[in-house]
Parts: structure tokens; C-alpha cells; sequence
């Protein structure tokens, strides 16, 4: 008996400290994450580095989930002459997750991101309510890195889409 308690508490330390799994409730994330996908997220968050996708607590206190395009001090701005989001003047190359079938922002946006703060896109813009929807706010759109509640670095189900999700090339060549 002894045994199954220490085996169910490993379990449930695990669950609310380590790791904890994430349903995708809109199509804010397609093509990378589609309606009814789960992905696992590591609440050990550390240093949260840009084009990671991360679940947080919303701007309206929702918890729901996006890619981090900018972090503390990144200036972000949309779009350049080629019509690609920049990060501190680097065009990003976001073929490998922007929905095929949208384009990097309608709205176009300057926006330094604050210390402590997070910028955030979806991968599906035109359906997206992320950091450009509160630009007006008093932190410019952005979230703080605290109401960050993990990264999410697989999508487990179904279990004909399983693969990680790892953070875009583009994202290295920004200084």
C-alpha cells in the first residue's frame, strides 16, 4: 500500500511541477497545433526563448497557448519591404509554421518588448488573438514572463500527428 501512495504522489508531484499536457481549443496554432490536438508542456520554464510555443494565462485570464516572437528588449515590427516580421531588424523566415494559406500580420506593428514581458503570435494570424489585439494596452500587447505556465514541447495526441516541437531556425539568427 505503501508503495502505490509513493507511486501515485511521484505522479501527481510530476503533474503540478514538471510536466502537464495541454488541449488546443482553437485554430489560433494551425498548422503546428490543430482543434483537439494535446501537446505536453514543461512547467520548468527557465529562460522562455524566442519562437518557443508557450502556454500562459491570457490577457482576458484564459489559458491558451502561442509562439514567442519577441522577448525583453526585442524591437518587433511588421512588416518590412518584403512584407516579413522583423526582430530587432532581422526578417524572420516563417515558412516552417505560418499557416500556408496566411501572411505574417495584417495590422502592421512597432512595438520594443518591455523587461520582463513577452511578445505573442499564433502560427494561424487571421485567426489569431494575440499580442497585436492589445497593442493598445499598457504593456503593448505583450504578457509577462511570469503568467508563462510551461513550454509546450510535443503534441501526443492523435497519435498520427506525435512529433516535438522545436523552435524554428529563423529564431538563431537574431542577435
Amino acid at each position: 500500500m505503501l508503495l502505490v501512495l509513493a507511486g501515485v504522489l511521484a505522479v501527481v508531484l510530476v503533474r503540478v511541477f514538471v510536466l502537464d499536457s495541454f488541449y488546443i481549443p482553437s485554430e489560433s496554432m494551425e498548422e503546428t497545433l490543430l482543434v483537439n490536438d494535446m501537446v505536453v508542456v514543461n512547467r520548468l520554464t527557465g529562460d522562455i526563448g524566442r519562437g518557443e510555443v508557450v502556454v500562459f494565462k491570457g490577457w482576458d485570464g484564459t489559458t491558451t497557448i502561442k509562439r514567442v516572437i519577441g522577448i525583453s528588449g526585442d524591437r518587433v515590427k511588421c512588416c518590412d519591404a518584403d512584407g516579413r516580421v522583423t526582430v530587432n531588424g532581422v526578417a524572420l523566415d516563417e515558412t516552417s509554421y505560418l499557416h500556408p494559406q496566411d501572411f505574417p500580420s495584417q495590422p502592421k506593428f512597432d512595438v520594443t518588448v518591455p523587461a520582463g514581458r513577452l511578445w505573442l503570435m499564433g502560427d494561424h494570424r487571421a485567426a489569431s488573438e494575440d499580442s497585436r489585439a492589445y497593442m493598445k494596452d499598457e504593456h503593448h500587447g505583450t504578457i509577462s514572463t511570469d503568467d508563462v505556465i510551461g513550454r509546450a514541447f510535443a503534441l501526443y495526441w492523435p497519435f498520427s500527428r506525435v512529433r516535438t516541437l522545436p523552435v524554428p531556425e529563423s529564431f538563431a539568427k537574431i542577435p
